[in-house]
């Protein structure tokens, strides 16, 4: 465990709670072969939108990404107007793997995470094939060449999305952001668009501490009324606070 990476004090245990009322099995079964296929489909079909406009493609990934919520049975909820078009880093909070979709299906772009996130089962392809830029947390000393790398992708025009915590909070607690992706930002001369992610009931969406992320998706897809919340809050120009 590394002295200088966040670390949430929330626990599976005590933070990630099953749903009430839940839905019944044969439901949430369906829930979780319906989601899993829609992962799968949009895998398949992925490298068929590689030649498409770069705006045709974020509208499929929209559609594509709520697909995958809905069909977890996760019901979404927008509110904000969204930014226009051009470089871009969204910071978010982050509460769960849900996140990744969720923010995908009304802001689509590069996103930030982990390097384990690439061997992860299903959420791992999807990743890799969707841009992901993945850090090493664990080499401080990478941290320079990540913030340039970030920084060029944002001067390239790209939108890129990031969960500045550095882990995962169940929504009942919050971790403090992390500097590193503004700074990026700032080098860039590009603007930050907040977002704030909510889930009800908290319990089922929660993805923390040493929680498998086959646990977590049988959790959600039990889950009788879980609603996704996702605001987008006014976006900060690039130099509005030196």
């Amino acid at each position: 465990m590394s002295v200088w990476l966040p670390a949430a004090p929330c626990l599976p245990e005590r933070c990630a709670t099953p749903a009430h009322p839940a839905a019944p099995p044969p439901r949430a079964a369906l829930r979780l072969a319906a989601g899993c296929a829609a992962v799968a489909a949009g895998l398949a079909l992925a490298p068929l939108t590689a030649p498409l406009r770069p705006a045709v493609r974020h509208r499929l990934t929209r559609l594509w990404c709520r697909a995958v919520v809905r069909a977890f049975g996760v019901r979404v909820r927008v509110t904000g107007a969204p930014p226009p078009p051009g470089p871009l880093l969204v910071v978010a909070n982050h509460v769960s793997w849900l996140d990744i979709p969720l923010v995908a299906a009304v802001l689509p772009g590069r996103m930030v995470a982990k390097r384990e996130v690439r061997h992860w089962p299903l959420l791992g392809p999807l990743a890799a094939l969707g841009g992901t830029l993945f850090l090493d947390r664990d080499r401080l000393r990478a941290l320079p060449g990540a913030v340039r790398d970030l920084a060029r992708t944002l001067a390239a025009g790209h939108r890129v999305v990031v969960f500045p915590e550095g882990s995962t909070w169940c929504g009942r607690a919050q971790g403090a952001f992390r500097p590193a992706a503004f700074q990026a930002a700032l080098d860039a001369g590009a603007p930050v668009q907040p977002v704030r992610i909510t889930y009800r009931p908290v319990g089922p969406a929660a993805f923390v501490g040493d929680d498998p992320l086959t646990a977590s998706l049988w959790r959600v897809a039990r889950a009788g009324r879980l609603t996704a919340e996702i605001r987008l809050l006014a976006p900060v120009p690039h130099g509005a606070h030196p």
